[in-house]
């Protein structure tokens, strides 16, 4: 007599193991968390003080055309790179700029103890370069 011999049938599992990307997450959380504050220079300078509105959430980020404690004029776009330049070099850069992106707003991020003369200058030199309007950088009030 011969017994029948029934093989089951293996189902496939229709399930995803997500645990190699949880742990894929945390590893690329952990390098942007080190990461970020590397990205996000500027140049040191002291801002007035002063209630302003903030930017909204939703517009591009700003060009910021700055001006440290010794009068030397920087240009950050969003990156890292703030080389000191020269008044007519920051002129042709924003204008540069002002063409591919009319729109995007600029700022103007002065030290508190620089000569308002130089603010003047650098602003003209903005809107010669034909920025439309430029806004003035402040630190928010210490509360006290």
């Amino acid at each position: 007599m011969q017994v029948g011999y029934q093989r089951k049938r293996r189902r496939p599992v229709a399930e995803i193991n997500v645990v190699p990307y949880i742990d894929v997450m945390l590893v690329l959380l952990i390098i942007f968390m080190v990461t970020a504050p590397i990205v996000t220079q500027g140049v040191k300078v002291e801002l007035p003080q002063g209630a302003a509105e903030v930017l909204p959430a939703d517009s591009k980020p700003p060009v910021v055309a700055s001006i440290d404690a010794d009068g030397a004029y920087f240009l950050n776009q969003g990156g890292s790179n703030n080389e000191e330049m020269e008044l007519e070099e920051l002129a042709t850069a924003v204008a540069a700029i002002m063409v591919t992106e009319p729109q995007r707003p600029v700022v103007v991020k002065a030290d508190r103890t620089i000569p308002y003369d130089n603010v003047i200058q650098l602003m003209v030199t903005l809107q010669q370069a034909g920025v439309p309007s430029v806004g003035l950088m402040t630190d928010s009030p210490k509360e006290k």
